[in-house]
């Protein structure tokens, strides 16, 4: 992954602020950075960049993973690209355009397919060819496109990747974090909501938001009759959806951990985080677990268990009250907001993938997304027991605001470290299937306390040791004990979280 800008200043030199934005963001890409001004692409190491004069310009910084993956922006023809993103079925693509036209690819990376198929379809407006690249694109990702006359910038389907923009004091720019825009002035943010585009047309300087056609199919009622008298099924075939799930879990962690030497894990001991460690052994990559939390909390304990049953490399960040005033700051400073329960998991991401770092990965993969697909939470049990298979609705509900609850938290707290977090579980494929699953096989009665039944099941026949396949769900913050060191000692130290905050810029406290 990586960090991309832009910005437009009206009648105003922009370099030193676009120099100041990709400076800004350098955690997010250390490894190279280029830029385009006004018709110039300039590309080398940040410190040593120069950055041309002009009006209008984007930014790109370089996390490089796989490959010999070259500094952006990538140029074809008249289209200016940068781009912060995986692109999954990337040979595939390849494999289509080469067939389909003439384009020549100059580098192997995949940000290179969005530029060609930009080139496919485009017809002298960006805008319509955007929708129409969207539809072939299976990854996670942000870019953004610039055609001499027109810019826009999207995002991906779920939102897993972040992107902020904002317009202020004669200014307009976008960046993969919003740090960098109060660096150049621009202080209300907006985060670029998933599957939308950022349209903005140089010759009226002015913006618009477009929303893009949904690459989910969101259905939330199985086909089968209902019980006239219950909230359940006539004869649903159960074992066919946890085929289909446990095939489709599989595929998802192979393409996102394809071409990877090694890959680390987020890891609590839970069903989630399990599977994805199994399923990572079995396909022989190396797998390293990465588990935070104070002496003796419940992840510490099943995360040493399952590490020494499945014999893999386990690495533990201790936490305590010393460690959780040290990191306080870092963590409200990666997750670019005031609140103090993304404080709790945000920390327990950020000290995993700061050890993620000094061991070398470059990739973590996280259970994000189970927990909503599958009726993980208490909550869930009280909307089942009253709305029945009506719950799902609730499930898609928090499916669809997971960008701006969770996702971009984790995204900033990983990539503070230059460790990118990869999700299986919210791959599209998952979620239009786990939409299909009736409640009654994630919940099995309105007293449930285990729920996510049929993941559970699933986990069982991947080879999930039975005492985590039973595990209850237990939140990020509370597994790790972060959330009780902070709510019963640094949150009630009121002059260590005054000066916190002033020594703070946060738009929205």
């Amino acid at each position: 992954m990586c960090a991309i800008t832009g910005i437009i200043g009206i009648g105003e030199n922009i370099n030193k602020k676009l120099y100041d934005m990709l400076l800004t963001l350098k955690h997010r890409g250390p490894d190279s950075s280029g830029v385009y001004v006004d018709g110039t692409i300039s590309r080398g190491k940040l410190e040593e960049l120069t950055v041309p004069q002009g009006n209008l310009g984007l930014g790109h910084n370089l996390l490089s993973i796989v490959g010999s993956e070259v500094a952006q922006p990538l140029k074809h023809n008249e289209i200016i690209l940068i781009c912060n993103g995986e692109i999954y079925n990337y040979s595939q693509l390849y494999s289509e355009i080469v067939r389909e036209s003439n384009y020549i690819f100059k580098t192997d990376s995949d940000s290179e397919i969005v530029l060609a198929l930009i080139n496919q379809y485009y017809n002298g407006s960006l805008s319509p060819c955007i929708m129409k690249v969207m539809e072939r694109l299976d990854g996670d990702y942000t870019f953004a496109a610039y055609d001499g006359k027109d810019l826009v910038a999207v995002r991906d389907p779920l939102g897993v990747k972040p992107l902020y923009y904002g317009n202020e004091n004669g200014i307009f720019g976008f960046a993969s974090e919003k740090k960098a825009l109060w660096k150049v002035g621009i202080n209300e943010t907006i985060s670029l909501p998933p599957n939308s585009m950022l349209y903005y047309q140089k010759t009226a300087s002015s913006h618009e938001l477009i929303p893009l056609p949904s690459r989910l199919s969101w259905k939330v009622d199985p086909s089968s009759e209902k019980s006239k008298t219950k909230n359940t099924l006539i004869n649903p075939d159960k074992e066919h959806f946890k085929r289909i799930l446990k095939d489709l879990i599989q595929k998802s962690v192979q393409k996102r951990i394809k071409g990877l030497d090694k890959v680390g894990i987020l890891f609590s001991g839970g069903v989630d985080s399990t599977i994805l460690a199994v399923i990572c052994k079995n396909l022989g990559v190396q797998t390293d677990l990465y588990a935070v939390g104070s002496e003796d909390s419940p992840d510490l304990i099943f995360a040493r268990k399952v590490a020494s049953d499945m014999d893999l490399p386990l690495y533990i960040q201790m936490v305590d009250e010393a460690i959780v005033r040290e990191y306080t700051s870092l963590v409200l400073n990666a997750i670019e907001e005031w609140n103090v329960m993304k404080l709790g998991v945000g920390m327990t991401g950020y000290l995993a993938a700061k050890l993620a770092h000094e061991n070398g990965e470059r990739v973590m993969l996280s259970g994000q997304g189970a927990d909503e697909l599958f009726g993980g939470y208490h909550r869930y049990l009280d909307l089942y027991h009253q709305k029945g298979e009506g719950a799902q609705e609730d499930l898609k509900g928090d499916v669809e605001n997971l960008y701006h609850v969770n996702l971009e938290r984790d995204d900033k707290v990983c990539m503070a470290s230059s460790v990118e977090l990869r999700v299986p579980y919210l791959d599209l494929q998952i979620i239009d299937m786990a939409m299909d699953i009736p409640m009654t096989y994630k919940i099995s009665d309105p007293s449930d306390k285990m729920r996510k039944c049929i993941l559970r099941e699933v986990a069982s026949q991947l080879g999930v040791p039975q005492e985590i396949v039973k595990r209850p769900k237990k939140a990020a913050q509370y597994g790790s004990g972060i959330h009780k060191i902070l709510r019963k000692r640094v949150l009630k130290d009121q002059e260590y979280m005054g000066q916190l905050k002033k020594s703070f810029k946060f738009i929205d406290i």
